[in-house]
C-alpha cells in the first residue's frame, strides 16, 4: 500500500494518469484481479468506463450503462462493496451477469471510490473464474480504494487549480491587448470582454483565448 500511495501521489494534476495507475495498482494488490476499471458517473447521469486495463472490464462496464444495472452502479449509489461471487448463478442483475458471463467474466469486486458534488466513481474488479474474491479481497480492496480516492481527490484539485490560472493569465492577456488598443482601464477591458462574452454566448475565457490567439474579437 504504501508503494502503491507514492506512485498515485506522483501523478500530482493528472488525472487521467492517475486513474490509470489506481486501476494497474489495483490488479497487482487485490488477490484473485484479472482486470479493473473505474465507473466515472458525471452529473449524476453520464457513466463512462475510464483506465480500463482489458477488454473484458472496459465492455462489462459498458454493458452495464447500457442496461442501467450491475454491481458498479449499485456501489455507486448505495456506497457499499459489491461482490458477485459466480456470474453464472447470480440472480440480482440477472441481464448484466448473463451477458458478462458471455464475454467472459466469473466474478467481480466493486467498490465506491468517490462522490464530489455531482460526480462519482466506482472501481470494479473482474476475474475470469468463479468464486475469485473473498473476504481477503474485500478487506485489501477497501485499503486500496480509499488510498485512491484520496490520490485521486488531489489529482483532480489540483488539475483544476491549473486550469483557473491558466484561464486567469489568458484573461489578463486579452485585457492587455484591449488596453493597450483601446486606451481602456483594467476593469472596462474586462466589461468590454464579458460584453462580447453575452452577446456570442460563449464563455469569458474563449473570447479572451480567441483574441489572444487571433488579435481579434468575435
Amino acid at each position: 500500500m504504501s508503494e502503491v500511495a507514492r506512485s498515485l501521489q506522483q501523478e500530482h494534476a493528472d488525472v487521467e494518469a492517475t486513474l490509470q495507475t489506481i486501476t494497474a495498482g489495483a490488479v497487482d494488490a487485490v488477490p484473485g484481479v484479472g482486470s479493473a476499471s473505474i465507473s466515472y458517473v458525471t452529473g449524476r447521469r453520464t457513466v463512462e468506463s475510464r483506465a480500463a486495463t482489458g477488454e473484458l472490464s472496459r465492455r462489462a462496464d459498458e454493458l452495464q450503462t447500457g442496461l442501467h444495472e450491475g454491481p458498479c452502479l449499485d456501489s455507486i449509489w448505495t456506497q457499499r462493496t459489491v461482490r458477485i461471487d459466480d456470474m453464472a448463478t447470480e440472480r440480482r442483475w440477472p441481464r448484466f451477469a448473463a451477458g458478462a458471463a458471455a464475454l467472459g467474466a466469473g466474478s467481480s469486486l466493486s467498490f465506491r471510490l468517490f462522490v464530489t458534488e455531482d460526480d462519482l466513481g466506482a472501481l470494479n474488479l473482474y476475474s475470469t473464474e468463479p468464486h475469485t474474491f473473498g473476504e481477503e479481497s474485500e478487506d485489501i480492496g477497501l485499503v486500496f480504494a480509499a488510498h485512491a480516492a484520496v490520490a485521486l481527490a488531489g489529482a483532480r484539485h489540483e488539475h483544476d487549480l491549473q486550469v483557473a490560472l491558466g484561464s486567469r493569465d489568458v484573461i489578463g492577456q486579452a485585457k492587455g491587448i484591449l488596453m493597450e488598443r483601446y486606451k481602456l482601464r483594467a476593469d472596462d477591458a474586462f466589461l468590454l470582454l464579458a460584453r462580447v462574452s453575452q452577446r456570442t454566448n460563449r464563455k469569458l475565457v474563449e473570447i479572451a483565448r480567441e483574441l489572444t490567439e487571433t488579435g481579434a474579437l468575435p
